[in-house]
């Protein structure tokens, strides 16, 4: 493309050695500690996506290594209980996937926390109803008016299909099912496997985002856990064999999956994370009906983790892409922030840490 702007590319930091599989055996609780202790200190308070992600994902690794849920997780619900939160985006879906985490504890021990139930309803009832919740004309929820993003089948996706469990409601876990396919449908290229970040007024932007293809893949192997749908497993499994073919041998891939000149060299670590927990839980679902393809994905989930986790420092995630809306051209996925802290990179570096836990 005419006027292509490699500046960023050009200035790209060489990649870290990743961790070996010793190393990563020698430090991996003290990986587990520094992520889950830095998370707790930053004194996250805001109901919204990056504390969400992180939310689940502390929870998920605490399920992993047989400890109780942390107690910061229950600190940060404590004020949501007394005065519900302001809910006006998909994004403010993202911390109810713990909540109704939480809630389904709270009925196994017998004493179900009603506080937590009505707010779950709350979201339930956003989502279904609120002028802001709009939808495309196939029913992908959208992520702004007239923008279908992959993110969306994370951060609303996991509250539906944990909702579902917690409330023993199987129409939900059907709708983010539902919804997982139609954005695949609209997102997913028919001919590379990769999916695009999103679409603008009904136009596919082809820039192939690695944290969205993360949110994706993610979401995916935890619907194809919970349901065995074909379909789901079909598109996840097309979607994770391709960005095993273009990982490179470090296991971080660029910021854009499929490296365009403008962002060549640019590694971004928490789409390595997320894409690695994904593969390494699909390649545990796919062991006794395709082994060629669960080892494949199983080699290339441990590469991505053993890569994305060596750029842990006092248990920071560095090389995390911000918050990022959706770009028109490639350089736009440029930013990578190493000058403060993302919550979504802490939260998947978790997720990789609590798949690897789950798989191994």
């Amino acid at each position: 493309m005419a006027g292509e702007d490699l500046t960023s590319s050009e200035l790209a930091e060489p990649p870290r050695i990743p961790l070996t599989a010793a190393e990563f055996d020698e430090h991996q609780v003290h990986l587990e500690d520094s992520l889950m202790a830095a998370t707790a200190g930053k004194g996250m308070t805001r109901w919204f996506w990056g504390e969400g992600v992180c939310l689940l994902a502390a929870t998920r690794l605490a399920a992993a290594r047989g400890d109780e849920t942390p107690g910061w997780v229950h600190a940060f619900m404590t004020p949501y209980r007394a005065v519900a939160p302001v809910l006006e985006h998909v994004n403010n879906m993202a911390p109810g996937a713990t909540l109704a985490e939480l809630y389904r504890a709270s009925v196994q021990a017998g004493e179900p926390d009603a506080a937590a139930l009505a707010l779950i309803e709350q979201s339930l009832e956003w989502y279904a109803s609120a002028p802001e919740a709009t939808r495309e004309e196939g029913g992908a929820l959208e992520h702004w008016p007239g923008g279908v993003w992959a993110d969306t089948v994370y951060m609303a996706g996991q509250f539906l299909l944990r909702a579902g469990i917690a409330l023993e409601r199987p129409e939900l876990i059907e709708e983010a099912q539902r919804q997982w396919l139609r954005h695949a449908e609209l997102l997913q290229h028919p001919d590379v496997g990769l999916l695009v970040h999103g679409t603008n007024q009904g136009v596919r932007i082809g820039c192939h985002w690695g944290r969205a293809n993360a949110w994706f893949a993610m979401a995916g192997a935890d619907i194809l856990a919970v349901t065995g749908a074909p379909e789901v497993r079909d598109r996840l499994v097309r979607l994770l064999l391709v960005a095993a073919r273009l990982q490179p041998a470090h296991g971080v891939w660029d910021v854009l999956l499929d490296s365009p000149p403008e962002v060549r060299g640019l590694l971004e670590t928490s789409a390595a994370a997320g894409l690695g927990a994904a593969a390494l839980r699909t390649a545990t679902l796919l062991a006794d009906d395709d082994p060629a393809a669960s080892a494949t994905l199983r080699e290339s989930g441990e590469r991505a983790a053993l890569g994305a986790l060596a750029y842990v420092e006092d248990g920071i995630l560095t090389r995390v892409s911000a918050g990022t809306v959706l770009q028109l051209i490639p350089f736009g996925y440029s930013v990578i922030r190493d000058d403060r802290w993302q919550p979504w990179g802490q939260g998947l570096a978790m997720e990789a840490l609590a798949a690897w836990r789950e798989t191994h």
